[in-house]
């Protein structure tokens, strides 16, 4: 069953979404999560190629020959999927489909408008030409605020109603500014990014917010305040750092809720390898008694049958801190 993560941004551009997208791809993929990662970009183009590298960077060129942006590199480079042309879609694109649509009278004499047919399309290419990944990661391209992005909000906004909550994940990614004569961060253009969210009927799940400093537990807490996220006193709950390696669980922790959060929290974060596989999430559950519900509730990249097999289920051996597939 695919769940879709949506990463926005928000205050100023080139905050990196890209690669705040590709690296919580990696992350998953080290849990042993199968990703998909897919970019909508809201500019008129129909592709970056005829796009000035100055203004807008390189073109990479994916391996189905599609002209597409510079941030399919880092997703490439960062989980080894191949990116393919169905992966990037443009507004110049959309737009493109659906007035071919109307030109030929698919409609059936309708008005055709943003609302349903163009998002309709947006939702169409998010959802289309998988192939049961457990996640797909779509970053939407510009910054929330923008006009030429509303439709992208709001197909997003439509896919969590469609989907459920359970299936869909919104990160938003902002900026935390430090202003040196007064020596304070300030999350007001935080606040603000949020509150433009929230006038489409999107609420952040998790926030990732950029700073050159430490963020001190105040402005942590008038973050989780104003912008409505739960906070505790974890780090990872309001503020995620990729090194700490914490986003990938809370992406899933947000998205299964068949546990309770304090099997989440008490889960420990430690990565044992099997093969090139890693093992955290599967002794997770081993330690905390899990495998005795059903299998068919988990998700099928945990692999468990697999791990069945290996001896490591419910009454068998659970892997030393040293042992590998190797010497199993």
């Amino acid at each position: 069953m695919t769940r879709f993560i949506f990463i926005t941004g928000g205050v100023v551009s080139s905050l990196g979404k890209g690669l705040s997208s590709a690296s919580l791809a990696s992350l998953l993929q080290s849990r042993g999560f199968t990703v998909r990662l897919k970019k909508l970009d809201p500019y008129l183009n129909v592709d970056p190629g005829t796009m000035s590298p100055i203004q807008h960077g390189e073109v990479y060129v994916t391996d189905d020959g599609a002209e597409t942006d510079l941030d399919f590199g880092h997703y490439e480079r960062f989980t080894g999927v191949s990116s393919r042309q169905s992966d990037n879609v443009t507004t110049g694109q959309i737009y493109s489909q659906v007035i071919a649509k109307e030109r030929k009278g698919s409609y059936l004499g309708a008005t055709v408008q943003v609302i349903p047919h163009v998002t309709d399309a947006l939702k169409e290419f998010i959802t289309n030409d998988l192939n049961g990944e457990d996640f797909v990661l779509c970053e939407i391209g510009g910054t929330v605020g923008d006009i030429e992005s509303l439709p992208f909000l709001e197909a997003i906004r439509q896919l969590r109603n469609d989907l459920g909550e359970k299936k869909t994940l919104f990160i938003h990614l902002t900026l935390l500014p430090y202003i040196a004569s007064s020596g304070e961060l300030k999350t007001k253009p935080t606040q603000h990014s949020v509150k433009e969210l929230l006038s489409v009927g999107i609420q952040p799940d998790i926030l990732l917010c950029r700073c050159d400093r430490t963020i001190p537990q105040e402005e942590r807490q008038k973050i989780a305040l104003f912008c409505n996220i739960d906070y505790q006193d974890e780090v990872r709950r309001i503020i995620l750092r990729m090194e700490d390696k914490s986003l990938d669980f809370r992406a899933l922790q947000e998205i299964w809720q068949t546990r309770s959060k304090d099997f989440w929290k008490q889960s420990p974060n430690t990565y044992r390898v099997l093969g090139k596989r890693f093992l955290s999430m599967a002794e997770n559950l081993l330690a905390y008694d899990v495998l005795s519900e059903g299998l068919e509730t988990w998700p099928r990249d945990l692999q468990l049958q697999q791990l069945l097999g290996l001896g490591l289920a419910r009454g068998g051996s659970p892997l030393k801190a040293n042992q590998t597939a190797q010497n199993l």
